[in-house]
């Protein structure tokens, strides 16, 4: 059977081989044509037409005559077909070059390399047409997918291993723009896979703007349907490549499935590339000046031509344009569709690389196949706008875009500045609504809640620079933020020995605080001399031996004062309590940190919400969010601050750990800087909630002792400390690989963690961590019940966590509680990886009236405010107030009066929790 190209041409090529004429004098040699030029002349010197026509034939015959010949067979060759395969090879630094149906066919040809067993790593911003191919493959073919931020290629290194066999990249990605260092990715992944091939989707670019060949990639493929065609007027794809084998291949499979670009498209795209380099010079201008407009107004922009985009610098290193794809945010799904359903101009369509220039919404549209849980993981954002700028004049272009905007209200008139700029909000309603919102901030009632945290492995060996993995635990601390109306705040910590107490408002030491402006952050260190005088004055009248107490006050009384601008004193009582158990290092505090953070920013009117998505089922799960995260990151990273100064009051020299699981929950790997490796806090995309049982020994542990024996034992024996570090690096890793996989099989995660754990508490017991209550609650849940068991945390007591597997029995498990119980431990059944942060919607739609709470009136547009009756006085409303009187407001008491395991169900049926 034929070759599905010229086999002459299969042969090694220099790049840019078209011949130039013979130098007229060895002193005058003529040079190599550049790219434009290259585009534009179809010329293969092996292929010279009979008649001489200046435009490639179109060979439309599906047999050739002849026994023996170069053709036989249109599926297997054919001359136009070979024209435009040897001038792609041309214009892509290839050897090699192949036309098929379309870009996605171009991308089954290059996975029908693979085989069961294999393992491929992929960016997690990708076509959602990829996304969806790549899934198929992964459920019925056998190979493991790893979706892996691309934009750093250390993340690669973790998942880069003997079974990978294949890297696909896309640089920029779709639609994030995000960067990807191609030239060290290929580097990276040949020195540690030599046999895996690096695929990257140049479809963005193009060849006239990216040759991924000339930076270490082994195949690269197009979507010739756009920029090589560039008029939408067929469907195509192309694969490049510079080693025979791959060529041999390849060449194989389109012969035998028979997917070859017709000779009548080979033609029409042969058209398309000679003005390729004239039409992207005109959309990348056109591009440059529309990111440069939106990024004016205030917007967030995804473009690599602007100077503030990541990766930049990487990206004009290995591609010689920006583009003409970008991307902005709006900060609210329903503004962004009425500016996409605005625009006249702009055509609304999928796709890109017309000359005609188009608009869309990503994940209603071409990453609509990405499941809206997948897509929230990867941070793929619900109001993202997709602009593919064409060549109408820039004028036009702006004009129309501008106008969609400002009938949207996402832009208005400043008069002062005589020019359009970014309204904040979006739409004047929800400007309305919000500025309201924020004005009656000090009355209305705030709910709020933060998980606990686990750490599932690397104690201990933590302090010695291994990556630990934390993990959020679905026990919560909740926070009431009520108003009062005499001039005081209060605290009420029912958790904490009931423990209540009142300031007035005008005896805090004021002259002592220095207010920290909205926008500011926190210096690094305390105010000290304001800890100082809270302690002098405020807190003097705490018992000395309510440390739990004392801490819990000044925290929040720091927080009150320093977010205060001086203008006004909001007064409230702040109530907390926790379904965590307090103090056995599940943390707690931090949990309550952040709620204490969130409900003072939001009495100091410190925070926007936006309005919540609206839910995709009529109810709200919040372990999974069903792709329905609302607090937006920015608030949330704001929230996150605060809660470390609050761990930094309570704890002196906290990792941030803890408050960061608090605030955006799912799992984290973090490593202590200091020790010669990358250091910080990573999230871990695609964590799956796993449900874990809890079991707090109640025996207290000293945290700093139990370092310092490690500390000691690795001083004395350092070989065999130093030993058991590395290998609990290692559980970690392969732990972390685990938990990142979206696509490893529930029951294969689940065997491999419950190994991992018994293998990493064996470590701590070589540490000399564990208790010997710990140890029988490890020996009461593997025995009968064969489960992995391991201590969190410090150890010396503090909990245990036991991973449940989906198919244990409900009887067992009653059985493991009522064993545990008896013997006297608290075993506490629980979900790990859920939500982070949750504040319950101040937006009536989302609001219930039920659980005793004061209906919502027609067009009301907030929480209805705390009850004042007008016969009663403020001090009988704040007495009312400490002593929960049900009819003075409608969520203190029942708050208070709920127990511990009614007050979950209490507070998710209030209605609708919005969730970062």
């Amino acid at each position: 059977m034929a070759p599905s190209i010229d086999p002459r041409a299969l042969g090694k090529l220099p790049a840019h081989d078209l011949p130039t004429p013979e130098p007229e004098s060895p002193f005058r040699p003529r040079k190599p044509y550049r790219f434009s030029t290259l585009c534009a002349t179809v010329e293969n010197p092996d292929m010279k037409d009979q008649y001489g026509s200046s435009s490639v034939p179109i060979y439309q015959t599906a047999t050739f005559k002849g026994v023996g010949e170069q053709y036989d067979y249109s599926r297997s060759g054919n001359p136009t077909r070979s024209h435009l395969e040897h001038h792609i090879a041309k214009i892509s630094s290839a050897a090699h070059a192949f036309a098929v149906s379309s870009g996605m066919a171009a991308l089954d040809v290059i996975l029908r390399l693979l085989k069961p067993g294999d393992e491929v790593i992929a960016g997690d911003d990708l076509y959602g047409g990829t996304n969806r191919l790549l899934t198929y493959i992964r459920t019925h073919v056998g190979v493991t997918i790893r979706h892996v931020d691309t934009t750093d290629p250390d993340n690669l290194h973790p998942f880069i291993n003997e079974k990978t066999a294949m890297v696909l990249l896309e640089s920029p990605t779709n639609p994030l723009l995000k960067i990807a260092d191609l030239a060290t990715i290929s580097k990276d992944v040949k020195e540690r896979a030599p046999d895996a091939v690096v695929v990257v989707d140049n479809t963005m670019m193009s060849p006239y703007l990216q040759r991924p060949l000339e930076h270490g990639a082994d195949i690269v493929y197009d979507s010739a349907t756009k920029y090589l065609s560039g008029h939408h007027d067929l469907m195509a794809g192309v694969v490049t490549c510079n080693r025979d084998d791959i060529a041999k291949k390849i060449a194989f499979t389109i012969n035998a499935v028979g997917n070859a670009l017709t000779p009548i498209d080979s033609f029409l795209l042969l058209r398309g590339i000679k003005t390729l380099a004239l039409r992207m010079d005109r959309q990348q201008s056109n591009a440059q000046a529309v990111a440069e407009y939106l990024h004016s107004l205030g917007f967030r922009v995804h473009y690599p031509g602007l100077p503030d985009h990541p990766g930049r610098e990487i990206h004009h290193r290995i591609a010689d344009g920006n583009g003409s794809v970008l991307s902005f945010e709006t900060g609210n799904v329903q503004l962004s569709e009425k500016i996409v359903g605005g625009t006249r101009l702009w055509g609304i369509s999928v796709s890109f690389g017309c000359v005609n220039s188009l608009i869309s919404m990503p994940c209603v549209m071409s990453h609509a196949s990405i499941d809206p849980a997948v897509r929230a993981a990867r941070g793929l954002p619900e109001d993202l706008i997709r602009l593919c700028v064409g060549i109408e004049d820039p004028h036009d272009l702006l004009d129309d875009l501008e106008r969609a905007l400002i009938d949207a209200g996402a832009i208005g008139l400043d008069a002062s500045l005589n020019k359009y700029v970014r309204v904040p909000e979006g739409d004047a309603l929800t400007q309305a609504v919000q500025k309201l919102q924020l004005e009656s901030a000090e009355e209305k009632e705030w709910l709020v809640s933060a998980p606990g945290k686990v750490i599932l492995f690397g104690e201990h060996a933590v302090v010695h620079g291994v990556t630990a993995i934390a993990a959020s635990v679905d026990l919560r601390c909740y926070g009431l933020a009520t108003p009062r109306h005499d001039n005081k705040v209060s605290i009420h910590l029912q958790d904490i020995d009931n423990f209540r107490h009142e300031w007035d408002v005008d005896s805090l030491p004021w002259d002592a605080v220095t207010p920290i402006a909205p926008g500011e952050e926190h210096p690094e260190q305390l105010d000290e001399r304001l800890v100082d005088a809270l302690n002098k004055t405020a807190l003097n009248v705490i018992d000395p031996g309510q440390k739990a107490a004392h801490g819990a006050c000044l925290a929040f009384l720091y927080l009150y004062m320093t977010l205060d601008r001086n203008e006004h004193h909001p007064t409230f009582n702040f109530a907390a309590r926790s379904t965590l158990p307090v103090g056995a290092g599940l943390g707690s505090s931090a949990s309550y940190s952040v709620c204490a953070a969130t409900a003072s920013l939001l009495m100091h009117r410190r925070l926007e919400l936006p309005t919540p998505p609206a839910p995709s089922s009529s109810e709200h799960v919040h372990v999974s969010h069903q792709g329905r995260r609302a607090i937006p990151p920015a608030t949330a990273e704001e929230i996150n601050r605060w809660a470390f100064v609050a761990e930094k009051i309570l704890h002196g020299n906290p990792s941030g750990v803890d408050n960061s699981v608090a605030v955006f929950g799912g799992a984290l790997a973090y490593t202590r800087p200091g020790f010669g490796k990358k250091s910080g806090m990573e999230g871990i995309q695609g964590f799956k909630s796993l449900k874990f049982l809890l079991t707090n020994s109640k025996v207290p542990r000293d945290t700093k002792k139990l370092v310092a024996g490690v500390g000691q034992k690795k001083a004395e024996e350092p070989e065999l400390v130093n030993g058991i570090m590395q290998a609990i690096q290692s559980i970690s890793d392969e732990a972390r690989r685990a938990l990142a996989d979206p696509e490893l099989p529930r029951d294969a995660l689940l065997s491999a963690l419950s190994g991992l754990m018994k293998e990493n508490h064996q470590h701590l017991v070589t540490l000399g961590v564990s208790h010997p209550f710990l140890e029988n609650i490890r020996e009461k849940t593997a025995s009968p019940h064969g489960l992995a068991t391991k201590l969190t945390g410090a150890g010396g007591g503090g909990c245990a966590v036991t991973l449940i597997p989906d198919d244990f029995k409900d009887a067992h498990l009653q059985d493991l509680i009522n064993t545990l119980i008896r013997e006297n431990f608290q075993p506490y059944l629980t979900s790990v990886g859920g939500s982070g942060l949750g504040i319950l919607s101040p937006y009536p739609e989302h609001r219930s009236s039920g659980s005793g709470r004061t209906p919502l009136g027609p067009g009301q547009v907030t929480p209805p405010e705390t009850p004042t009756p007008r016969e009663i006085s403020p001090r009988q409303i704040a007495e009312g107030l400490m002593k929960g009187s049900g009819d003075l407001e409608p969520l203190y008491a029942p708050f208070l009066s709920r127990t511990v395991a009614e007050l979950p169900g209490w507070a998710s049926e209030l209605g609708r929790w919005m969730y970062v």
